[in-house]
């Protein structure tokens, strides 16, 4: 689809959006701050992707297609990594939905990073210019710039916080030392997070991008097997750079071209502090830039075209119709 012609479309839908995924037909609500859960009697999750947007731990907008897009690249990932773990995708019933396995969830999440870039609390760009040099367990030189790439891919887990409140930065060794999880198990985790990012790696290589860093959550399903679960490599959990200009860009101090979220997470703190002040309204112009985005990351890395679905549906009553045979 032509660029004006996405736009169009985009815009044609900045109302049709799924903000609130709650059906009271199903069993077992959960509200996240993009997804919504649910949990059936038989041991399954349907899993709802909003087109809810959040940044800096705040829900602040809706974005059109967000949701289908995080599932559909979601489901490439895991359809590609299935030879490395397994993962808790069982079904798509619709462009938003997944159902899942349920997992006992472990209770850290694992980011993967291959630059020194971000701009969150937990991101080691903003450690690093504020004078840490060792994060995470990870000790890094003096000299480093903004985007470079690390003298060597860091683990960088954090503690899962509840709602409402923010991660925490934690080294592996706590991990182990405060009971989060055993060694044994850490280690199969740290193991299988640095191959699925190798992989991720690779893919996004053949296809122009750099997959700069990712967050990754595991589960146990009921024997016991360490499993994929939530998201993979999709632009809310991971940040993409355009390969091409990075070079030229990094040396011109320039920020690289982006295809994930940090393009909104650089647009609001351009604007305040958003964890001390009002986060101000996002205009509709950078909601539907935002949502091309996110669309051309989706055919960057599937290679497919993006196929949105019957537009002349609200996306909440097509959706509701595709869960029929679970209500």
């Amino acid at each position: 689809m032509p660029p004006s012609e996405l736009r169009d479309l985009i815009a044609s839908q900045i109302d049709n959006v799924l903000v609130d995924a709650h059906f009271p037909g199903l069993p077992g609500y959960t509200r996240g701050k993009v997804r919504d859960s649910y949990a059936l009697p038989d041991g399954r999750r349907i899993i709802i992707a909003t087109d809810r947007q959040s940044a800096f731990d705040k829900v602040l907008a809706a974005v059109p297609f967000k949701g289908q897009v995080l599932t559909e690249t979601a489901r490439f990932w895991f359809d590609a990594t299935r030879d490395i773990v397994a993962n808790h995708a069982i079904d798509h019933p619709d462009p938003n939905v997944l159902v899942a396995r349920t997992l006992r969830m472990l209770p850290v999440e694992v980011v993967v990073r291959d630059y020194l870039t971000g701009s969150t609390s937990t991101s080691i760009w903003p450690m690093y210019r504020d004078g840490a040099r060792t994060m995470y367990g990870t000790r890094l030189p003096d000299g480093l710039v903004k985007n470079q790439k690390l003298p060597e891919t860091m683990l960088t887990p954090t503690t899962k916080a509840a709602a409402g409140e923010h991660d925490a930065p934690i080294t592996p060794s706590e991990i182990v030392s405060s009971g989060l999880l055993p060694q044994q198990q850490w280690d199969e985790v740290a193991t299988l997070a640095l191959a699925l990012f190798a992989r991720g790696r690779e893919v996004a290589a053949r296809n122009g991008l750099i997959l700069v860093d990712t967050k990754y959550e595991f589960g146990l399903d009921n024997d016991g097997t360490v499993t994929l679960a939530d998201e993979i490599h999709t632009p809310d959990s991971s940040r993409y750079w355009k390969l091409g200009s990075y070079e030229s860009r990094l040396a011109a101090g320039e920020e690289p071209e982006s295809l994930d979220k940090e393009f909104l997470r650089l647009w609001i703190s351009a604007r305040c502090d958003p964890y001390r002040e009002p986060i101000p309204e996002i205009p509709r112009e950078t909601l539907i830039d935002f949502s091309a985005r996110y669309i051309a990351l989706y055919e960057t890395v599937t290679g497919e075209a993006f196929s949105p679905p019957d537009t002349a549906v609200p996306v909440r009553e097509r959706i509701l119709g595709s869960l029929a045979p679970y209500l």
